[in-house]
């Protein structure tokens, strides 16, 4: 029976500092490695080996799926990395602390990017340093490829392409496989899966360092859905 491991990265050090990450490649926070570790042992108390492992080309999600790997003793298997389960780009609202915008913007606006759809942040502007472009591991990349700003709805479009086009195959020959990645791209994924709506994704949470595991029938129908929290509290996305 095909499984799916969905896996928020752990704390982040901008988790930590209440900072709008995106695409910012920063390290896991003391917290987050433990959280790591503790996604680790919740999977071999349930004896869930993966197949495969897909991750993001951010190193927090990386390294999460790193200790993951290791407390399950299970480093051997192949690790997949693609920028299209990197978070949602948050424009030039990233590396910008959450509150300052909030009290700049106004709660409705904030919001509306935060937490709904359709919104993007603004976007960053030309010669921005914080540009894509301007990172050599993107510079292979076609630069039009490249986000500028993402609303959710643009960054379920490239994660739920890259899903069905690179990951569904595995599953569809019954394998095993975790995806460490982050708050909104597996949002956008659940979103897809579950067929939630616009309205009800708002309300929907993944906090740092949550699996959620998934059984699919012979057509990737989802037959059972099992949360395996490693805390208490949440780190929103």
């Amino acid at each position: 029976m095909a499984k799916l491991i969905l896996l928020r990265h752990g704390q982040s050090l901008y988790n930590k500092k209440n900072i709008f990450t995106g695409w910012s490649d920063v390290e896991l926070s003391p917290e987050g490695k433990k959280e790591a570790k503790r996604a680790g042992k919740l999977l071999k108390k349930s004896a869930i080996l993966p197949d495969i492992c897909f991750t993001s080309w951010l190193k927090r999600a990386i390294h999460t799926a790193d200790i993951v790997l290791k407390e399950l003793d299970w480093e051997q298997i192949d690790s997949i990395k693609s920028w299209k389960l990197n978070e949602r780009h948050y424009g030039a609202w990233q590396k910008q602390d959450k509150d300052k915008i909030r009290k700049e913007v106004g709660e409705k606006a904030f919001l509306a990017v935060r937490r709904g759809f359709d919104t993007p942040p603004p976007p960053l502007k030309k010669g921005d340093i914080r540009l894509p472009q301007n990172e050599k591991k993107y510079q292979s990349l076609d630069i039009k490829s490249l986000p500028k700003s993402e609303s959710l709805k643009d960054t379920k479009k490239r994660v739920v392409n890259y899903f069905y086009e690179k990951i569904a195959p595995y599953l569809c020959e019954d394998k095993t496989v975790l995806i460490s990645a982050h708050g909104n791209s597996l949002r956008a994924l659940v979103m897809e899966l579950e067929r939630i709506s616009k309205k009800d994704v708002v309300k929907l949470e993944i906090p740092t360092g949550e699996l959620i595991v998934y059984e699919f029938d012979e057509t990737l129908k989802i037959k059972d859905k099992t949360v395996l929290k490693v805390k208490n509290g949440t780190q929103k996305a």
